[in-house]
């Protein structure tokens, strides 16, 4: 399988209540596939998988599947503190209709790297789906390093790493020494230095506020080879990207953004909180300001 372009995270739509609002849901999914993302990845932690219950995520896989059908691919995010229950939403996966899965180590536990690396096997042998390898030592606590890549990386339904490690010399060594492996920007920051090195997709959280302009980045780099282009979208986005990246407030800052480009994707759950309404403040201006510039540059 080969992953070229732009892959949203989605967010999940929740109600005042609480529940998960499937009606704007189908909003959100709509407003991704009309302008022209390449993906949609369910049950990431840009969804807020981590604050569902099993029977919340399984329903969100059916969902999805019955109403994406065939427009775009989707992949599901399987991954879970309690490594058993990976494999059951492997399973689970597959079952749905899944085209894909995301994989991330499961946190708190620490596993070491030939540990990781069994725990991804049994998730592949649990479902026997192309997976794209999630690194995020910043979430999980551990990295998937040399040894863990060594292990993993010539399996068939091994095809891509979303790398968000932050490193950027783990780019270089990703595309030289595991070429059979496909690399996916997967930091917001770091997306041009990601396609100046090859990379064709983008595991884009970014997509749920701008999902047009991120798939014209990706057009300008990845396939016109515009990196002037590319440089132009990239400062303009940097300020989105910095907010995401380091404000700690992550998802809060997507869902906001999101709201204020017409998609509502309503509160985050608990344990996360809304924002103060200082910082509510900045996030808007910077949304807004990139809104103006970007229109400005695709319409150039």
């Amino acid at each position: 399988m080969k992953f070229q372009g732009i892959y949203t995270p989605i967010i999940t739509s929740f109600s005042a209540d609480g529940n998960i609002d499937y009606n704007a849901w189908k909003i959100v999914i709509d407003n991704q596939i009309d302008n022209g993302v390449h993906g949609l990845i369910v049950g990431g932690s840009t969804g807020e998988f981590y604050t569902m219950s099993k029977e919340e995520r399984l329903a969100q896989f059916a969902f999805a599947n019955d109403y994406i059908g065939n427009r775009v691919p989707w992949i599901a995010g399987v991954n879970d503190m309690l490594a058993t229950e990976a494999y059951a939403y492997a399973a689970a996966a597959k079952a749905a209709g899944a085209d894909a899965m995301l994989v991330a180590a499961p946190p708190y536990s620490l596993p070491d790297e030939s540990e990781l690396a069994a725990h991804v096997i049994r998730i592949d042998e649990a479902a026997d789906l192309p997976i794209i390898l999630y690194n995020y030592p910043g979430r999980t606590g551990v990295e998937m390093g040399t040894s863990f890549m060594d292990a993993v990386a010539d399996r068939k339904n091994i095809v891509a790493i979303k790398e968000s490690s932050g490193d950027v010399n783990r780019i270089h060594q990703l595309t030289l020494d595991y070429p059979q492996v496909q690399l996916s920007a997967g930091a917001e920051d770091q997306v041009l230095e990601f396609f100046s090195w090859g990379a064709q997709s983008w595991v884009c959280a970014c997509a749920n506020i701008f999902p047009k302009a991120c798939v014209a980045f990706y057009q300008a780099c990845v396939v016109d080879k515009d990196f002037v282009k590319g440089q132009q979208f990239m400062a303009i986005l940097m300020p989105v990207m910095e907010l995401l990246e380091q404000s700690g407030k992550f998802v809060q800052c997507v869902k906001l953004g999101a709201k204020l480009q017409g998609i509502d994707g309503g509160p985050v759950r608990l344990p996360m909180m809304a924002m103060s309404d200082e910082m509510s403040e900045q996030v808007q201006t910077v949304i807004e300001t990139a809104a103006v510039k970007l229109d400005k540059l695709m319409s150039a």
